[in-house]
């Protein structure tokens, strides 16, 4: 089998898809980018306030990204059976889970914003400003949930430029607020973090009317409306539990790996701390195209197995499979061809600046397989309804491997940051390889609905 596919037209769809994402992700990092820098300028308790409260919202992020992710595998299979009814069932019953989800947030943070904040801190002043922040997050959840998986069925029937507009709006709009209100221009009133966060809410709202207002009253493709979310779809339920319950799982055990693996770094030192911080923006910068393609790996995927070519689908995820090998060795270049121009941007120790060429190196040889690891699993085996195996692998090679080795290397045998970096990461490279197996295997190529299994019946007989 070629490595490569030959047909342009593939990788048109996937650059058409996989640009105005990847665009999007910029945005969001300039968004963050922005609050971090004019929330900063008011002192280190409004930020670490601030920031400290975002870790809420974040696991309410991934938790929308897992539902929407899941729901999205299905969508772009029904989109390519051209199965307009089913794919509207699939959005109702997640648009559904949606809102359940955003009101056990919006609970919480009404009841008990002060015992959220000493989760995550013992400081009095930085709790008092996480909670100013959290108080005007409560309506955010309802509108980040409803725009994040709105957003991620747009783009499972290739609409991807109507939510590239929405963010690019939504920045200008949280940078003109913060600007107002943080700092009280304008005949504004000067409220600090509290500022931020009525920015921040003002922000996802303009989101919403956006996407929401295109989704149910505009779109032609899907044709979904508001009297839509009443319909019936018992009949896809079991569908959409047996796909999306593993990706949300996943997802949310991944979130925590992720701020297990945070704990075990804030444990080796500040030192470790600061150098790994210097390297998350460059990191994020010179990933971002990994995540548009992995995007447009699950979309065509699914689109590709709906029109019923398992032969073609598996074509193109050898092909997937290379691109990833070849945009991670690009994004490792970049890193290493920046690394010391970031790096003397900041103003730390000789001893920080070379742990954080060290960690700068080892991100640049674990990209290539993360670039791999991702457009594959939450790219094409999950655009393969491959969900189930995937929550195993991404438990076990995390919670089993990477993070026991990764504090052995720190705490225990405390080698050279590199080497502490590797093993923190060391799942990335296990699952790649793993993901070369899989796709040999055709075994990720999986039938989702009724129809499906009954087409596969006929072809057995």
């Amino acid at each position: 089998m070629s490595l490569f596919v030959r047909d342009k037209s593939f990788y048109k769809k996937t650059a058409a898809i996989a640009i105005p994402i990847s665009l999007q992700g910029l945005i969001s990092i300039g968004v963050n980018m922005a609050d971090n820098i004019m929330v900063g300028s008011l002192g280190e308790n409004a930020l670490s306030g601030t920031a400290l409260a975002n870790q809420f919202t974040g696991i309410f992020h991934i938790g929308c990204m897992g539902i929407s992710m899941g729901a999205s595998v299905l969508t772009a299979r029904f989109w390519g059976m051209k199965d307009k009814q089913s794919l509207k069932k699939t959005v109702t019953i997640m648009l559904r889970i949606c809102v359940l989800f955003a009101a056990i947030f919006m609970a919480a943070t009404l009841i008990a914003p002060g015992s959220i904040m000493r989760m995550y801190s013992k400081e009095l002043e930085v709790i008092e400003q996480g909670i100013l922040y959290l108080k005007w997050m409560v309506p955010c959840y309802i509108l980040l949930g409803l725009s994040l998986t709105l957003t991620i069925v747009l783009r499972s029937v290739g609409q991807v430029r109507i939510p590239l507009y929405s963010s690019l709006g939504a920045l200008f709009v949280n940078i003109f607020l913060n600007y107002m209100l943080i700092y009280g221009h304008f005949g504004a009133p000067n409220m600090g973090g509290e500022g931020a966060a009525i920015a921040t809410m003002l922000g996802r709202a303009f989101e919403f009317l956006f996407i929401g207002g295109y989704f149910f009253f505009i779109d032609k493709k899907i044709q979904y409306r508001i009297k839509d979310l009443t319909m019936s779809c018992r009949s896809l339920i079991f569908n959409y539990i047996s796909i999306s319950i593993p990706v949300f799982v996943s997802d949310m055990l991944l979130a925590f790996g992720n701020s297990a693996v945070a704990m075990v770094m804030g444990r080796i030192g500040k030192d470790f701390v600061s150098a790994n911080s210097i390297t998350v923006v460059t990191q994020q910068l010179s990933t971002v195209l990994i995540q548009g393609i992995c995007h447009a790996g699950c979309i065509i995927t699914g689109h590709t197995l709906g029109e019923g070519d398992k032969e073609k689908a598996q074509r193109q995820a050898v092909t997937f499979f290379m691109l990833g090998i070849v945009i991670g060795a690009i994004a490792g270049g970049i890193i290493l061809s920046i690394n010391e121009f970031v790096i003397n941007l900041y103003n730390i120790t000789d001893e920080t600046k070379e742990m954080a060429r060290q960690l700068m190196r080892a991100i640049a040889f674990i990209v290539v397989f993360q670039s791999t690891n991702s457009i594959m699993t939450k790219g094409v085996l999950r655009g393969g309804g491959d969900t189930k195996f995937l929550m195993v692998a991404d438990i076990l090679y995390l919670w089993i491997l990477s993070i026991p080795l990764g504090y052995i290397a720190g705490l225990v045998w405390h080698l050279p940051a590199f080497w502490i970096y590797i093993c923190l990461k060391i799942d990335q490279v296990v699952k790649a390889v793993w993901c070369l197996f899989r796709l040999r295997s055709r075994k990720w190529i999986k039938a989702i609905s009724a129809r499906e299994n009954a087409l596969e019946a006929e072809t057995e007989v």
